[in-house]
């Protein structure tokens, strides 16, 4: 009955702050944008999609349970340069028998977590 995960959506309360944030801090493009709707969706380049939007009315948090996480090259590198933003870090280093992580919040207080792979040797 279940295809796949279509997208994540988070809640923002600012559209025009959340899209610099993604757009401009994070990098990412603009997939979709309906002029009717205030919703925007990011395309990930392997696969799945981040939509923002206040047509919920929900209220961004941290702590609602569900984050979004992110596969990142190079974990170290973009955490310094999510720094010298001003990007706010929810967490220290994670470490798992898999992978390294950090937890950030986007412009509206949700969050996101970075995920980089170890190498498997």
């Amino acid at each position: 009955m279940f295809r796949k995960v279509a997208f994540t959506m988070y809640p923002v309360t600012d559209m025009a702050r959340a899209r610099a944030f993604y757009e401009g801090t994070l990098g990412f493009t603009q997939s979709s944008a309906p002029e009717s709707v205030p919703w925007v969706e990011y395309d990930m380049p392997g696969g799945g999609c981040l939509a923002i939007t206040t047509v919920t009315g929900d209220t961004p948090s941290a702590n609602a349970g569900g984050t979004i996480a992110f596969e990142v090259e190079d974990l170290d590198a973009l955490c310094a340069e999510l720094e010298g933003k001003g990007v706010t870090f929810k967490s220290d280093l994670i470490h798992s028998p898999v992978c390294r992580m950090r937890v950030i919040a986007d412009s509206e207080g949700n969050a996101i977590l970075l995920h980089q792979l170890k190498h498997r040797d």
